[in-house]
């Protein structure tokens, strides 16, 4: 087994390589039945996306998440899951080009789609999307980012 550093779900997160059968055991961050919750100060986007393209570099054939069955057509789900998440910081940009807001005003109107109990979830995946953002300078915000910053587009 190989021990592959995965910071992104939360600073320490590690996969497990299994050589032999070219899988990895993805634990939290590459579940078979959703996206992965990213929840700062631990969790971190800009981590969490970087650690996405080591895996996906590494063409394992099989992943075996902690939830959900196994991902067998391996490249096409993780490329699925970060279009997913750019597709998630595009609606943040584009939302913003209307004006600053503040997480809990742009929820609503970004996750439509989602059952409102998950907006919490959804809320602080966001964040950890905003703080990524401040960090290519394409947001800003006054001090540093929080749950209850406006932002606006850099």
């Amino acid at each position: 087994m190989e021990a592959i550093p995965t910071p992104g779900h939360t600073s320490n997160h590690i996969c497990y390589a299994l050589k032999e059968e070219n899988c990895l055991f993805s634990g939290d961050h590459i579940m078979g039945w959703s996206t992965t919750v990213i929840t700062p100060p631990d969790g971190d986007m800009t981590d969490y996306l970087a650690s996405l393209d080591r895996i996906r570099a590494r063409r394992f054939d099989t992943l075996w998440p902690t939830h959900g069955p196994p991902i067998r057509d391996v490249d096409a789900f993780v490329a699925a899951y970060a279009a997913h998440r750019q597709e998630r910081i595009d609606q943040i940009t584009t939302a913003l080009r209307t004006g600053p807001a503040r997480i809990r005003d742009l929820i609503p109107r970004l996750y439509v789609d989602v059952d409102p109990k998950l907006w919490p979830a959804a809320s602080r995946s966001m964040l950890a999307a905003m703080i990524h953002l401040v960090r290519q300078g394409e947001l800003v915000t006054e001090g540093p980012p929080g749950a209850d910053s406006e932002y606006r587009l850099g």
